[in-house]
C-alpha cells in the first residue's frame, strides 16, 4: 500500500512537471519564461503569444490535474483497496504532487509556474460541481475586480472549502491549506505590484489584444 502510494505521488509529480508552455514554445518558437512576466503560466502565454496560446497552455495544465485524479480513482478501483479516508488523502496528495511538479519541475532547476491551472484541474476532478463553481467565481472575481490575481485566490479559498466540506479526515484540509500558503508565497511579487498599482489589469490586456487584431 505504501509503495503504491509513493509511486502514485512520484508519477503525479512527473506529470505535473510537463508544462503546457513547452507545447506553446514548440509551436511558436518562443520561450515565454524569458518574456513578459517571466513565468510559464497560461496568463503569461496569453500576454506574450496571444489568447489562443494562453488557452492552449491553460487547457494542458488543467488536464494534468484532471488526468492524475481520474487515474488515481481508476487505479484504486481496479488494483488497490483504500478506505474512504485513505482515498481522500491519496487524491489530495496526488493533486498536491501535480501542483508541486508544475511549480518546481526538476528538469528546469525547480523553476516553473504558480499552479493555478493545475489546481483548477485537480478540484474539477475531485468534485466537479464545486470545481465548476470555483471556476465561475474565479472568472467573476477577475472581471469584477479587473485583476486575475484576485480571481485566483478566490478559487484557492474555494479549494480549501471543498477540502472541509467534502473530504474525510483532517489531512486533506491541511494539504489544501499548505497549497494556499505556497500560492501566497509564489504570488508575493504580484501582491507587491498590486499595492503599487502596477499589476496587469484584465481590461488593459483585452484592449491591447483587440487593438492588435
Amino acid at each position: 500500500m505504501v509503495i503504491w502510494s509513493i509511486s502514485i505521488i512520484v508519477i503525479s509529480y512527473l506529470i505535473g512537471a510537463m508544462h503546457g508552455s513547452k507545447v506553446a514554445q514548440f509551436f511558436s518558437g518562443v520561450n515565454i519564461k524569458k518574456e513578459g512576466l517571466k513565468n510559464s503560466g497560461a496568463s503569461n502565454a496569453a500576454i506574450v503569444l496571444g489568447m489562443k496560446y494562453g488557452m492552449l497552455v491553460a487547457a494542458i495544465d488543467i488536464l494534468k490535474g484532471v488526468f492524475v485524479i481520474i487515474g488515481v480513482r481508476l487505479f484504486t478501483e481496479q488494483f488497490a483497496t483504500f478506505s474512504i479516508i485513505e482515498l481522500d488523502l491519496l487524491l489530495y496528495l496526488a493533486g498536491a504532487a501535480v501542483i508541486l511538479g508544475h511549480n518546481f519541475p526538476i528538469y528546469t532547476r525547480f523553476k516553473g509556474g504558480k499552479g493555478t491551472a493545475s489546481i483548477i484541474g485537480v478540484l474539477l476532478a475531485i468534485h466537479w460541481p464545486i470545481g465548476l463553481i470555483g471556476l465561475l467565481l474565479l472568472i467573476g472575481a477577475t472581471f469584477l475586480t479587473d485583476y486575475l490575481l484576485i480571481g485566483v485566490f478566490v478559487f484557492y479559498f474555494v479549494f480549501v472549502g471543498a477540502s472541509i466540506w467534502t473530504a474525510d479526515g483532517v489531512a486533506p484540509i491541511a494539504i489544501a491549506a499548505l497549497l494556499l500558503f505556497m500560492a501566497s508565497i509564489l504570488h508575493i511579487e504580484n501582491f507587491q505590484r498590486l499595492a503599487r498599482k502596477e499589476e496587469p489589469r484584465i481590461s488593459a490586456f483585452l484592449r491591447k489584444k483587440k487593438t492588435s487584431m
